[in-house]
């Protein structure tokens, strides 16, 4: 049986979702490295589609802060559009890095930056698209480390 990456085995059915180039990556400037060159992979997630969280300067200030050391790699993860969701889940395809193009549950550590109330919602589906449990109680030590940040995360 083939193995694919969740990114691999999405571009085969790419064309039929609106704004396929929200979830192929290659961007100018993303950054790749050697996956067995460093020692913790951090998943950065924007909780809104590709075109609101891939302007934020918020994201590009710590994706190149991370990224800036050796044995650290940050990858982007946004929250895909309703017809890629429902790819997705009907092919049961877990959510993934634009970089690397894993799935979620293969980092040791996935952010969440909560910009606006409106995005709360997202960490939920986001979590659920990548099989990661909601709750930290039904999650084991195989399971990435999940923070939350930004300035929704604090209560003044």
């Amino acid at each position: 049986m083939e193995h694919l990456t969740p990114k691999a085995a999405a571009e085969r059915l790419i064309k039929r979702v609106s704004k396929p180039g929200r979830y192929t990556g290659g961007e100018y400037g993303q950054i790749i490295k050697d996956k067995s060159a460093v020692k913790a992979r951090f998943a950065f997630c924007f909780p809104d589609t590709y075109e609101i969280g891939m302007s934020n300067l918020g994201i590009r200030i710590l994706y190149g802060a991370i990224n800036a050391h050796p044995e650290l790699w940050c990858e982007r993860v946004y929250a895909p559009w309703v017809d890629m969701e429902e790819e997705l889940r009907k092919y049961k395809i877990p959510l993934y890095a634009h970089e690397s193009g894993d799935a979620l549950t293969e980092f040791d550590f996935v952010g969440f930056t909560l910009q606006y109330e409106l995005c709360y919602s997202n960490v939920v589906n986001m979590l659920d698209l990548a099989g990661i449990p909601l709750l930290a109680s039904e999650r084991g030590d195989d399971c990435p480390i999940i923070i939350g940040g930004g300035p929704c995360s604090y209560n003044a």
